[in-house]
């Protein structure tokens, strides 16, 4: 028999949600439709693979054993189709271009109208990404390219350096440091964080935090559970809490929030990547680009 990829991807989200309600929330799909399908798997399959229990499922014997190769043949054809469709936008010429927080055009116009210039049969179409997971490459899987605070090492991934930038803490109106015009890190290492998503990879999260400064995380996080810039910015003006960012942040904070330069942090490393598997003529003008204005300027968007 053969698989519908669908049917690999019902019952991984299952497996890993471990709740077929939380599974079918995820996928989109109505519960019972989601039940229904993974009954019919296990029928042309004629193994059970989930105990149903009252609050969630559970993996059979059979289900682990067909989760891992499921799960590996899952990834296999998702990374299949991606590649496909970055082939295709290449050969339409155009290439989409990740980022985290502030858009390059805001960033850095000059440089974005600069490459516009030299190369006018490249489109480049911008995506926001979320903070990192791993791996790397999956995190990355619907952009050919990023530019962003250095992201988990990943031997399907490339890096290009591009800057180094000085942080700054980012406080509500209302903090007791508000009106600060500098900061230490002893000054803030204990303050409370506003607290990240538990899917983003803990060294990255930590880097925010000032982790490596206190040895550890901080005694005191908010429960947002923030996943990207906009929802960290959205905590940040209804808590009594502080993140840090990168210098280049302070150009799109809203009302309510301030920037405040912080001393002593390690600085944060922006970097261009991409998928090694990803090395088409668009990207490899974007790197040649982002190299020589390394080379020649103060950097490109973070």
């Amino acid at each position: 028999m053969s698989f519908k990829r669908g049917q690999l991807r019902y019952f991984v989200t299952v497996a890993e949600e471990g709740q077929i309600t939380r599974a079918a929330r995820k996928l989109h799909l109505a519960q019972p439709a989601l039940s229904q399908a993974i009954a019919q798997l296990e029928s042309e399959l004629g193994l059970e693979l989930l105990e149903r229990q009252p609050h969630g499922v559970t993996l059979t014997a059979d289900g682990e054993a067909f989760y891992e190769k499921a799960r590996v043949a899952l990834a296999a054809a998702t990374e299949a189709l991606q590649t496909a469709q970055s082939l295709a936008r290449a050969q339409k010429g155009t290439l989409t271009l990740g980022f985290l927080g502030v858009p390059p055009g805001l960033d850095s116009p000059a440089p974005i109208e600069r490459f516009d210039e030299l190369h006018p049969n490249i489109e480049i179409h911008y995506r926001e990404l979320p903070f990192p997971s791993v791996p790397t490459s999956s995190w990355l899987a619907e952009v050919d390219i990023a530019v962003c605070h250095a992201p988990p090492a990943d031997p399907n991934v490339w890096a290009q350096d591009l800057r180094s930038e000085s942080r700054l803490v980012l406080a509500p109106a209302r903090h007791p440091l508000a009106e600060r015009r500098e900061l230490t890190v002893a000054e803030v290492v204990d303050e409370t964080f506003i607290g990240l998503h538990s899917s983003i990879e803990r060294a990255w999260a930590g880097f925010w935090s000032l982790d490596s400064h206190r040895g550890g995380p901080p005694r005191h996080v908010t429960p947002d559970g923030a996943a990207n810039p906009q929802e960290v910015l959205a905590a940040l003006v209804v808590r009594r809490a502080i993140t840090t960012v990168p210098a280049s942040v302070a150009r799109m904070i809203p009302t309510g929030v301030v920037a405040i330069p912080l001393r002593g942090a390690d600085p944060s490393a922006i970097r261009l990547v991409g998928h090694t598997d990803r090395r088409n003529p668009l990207v490899m003008a974007v790197v040649a680009f982002a190299r020589n204005l390394t080379e020649n300027t103060s950097g490109v968007s973070g």
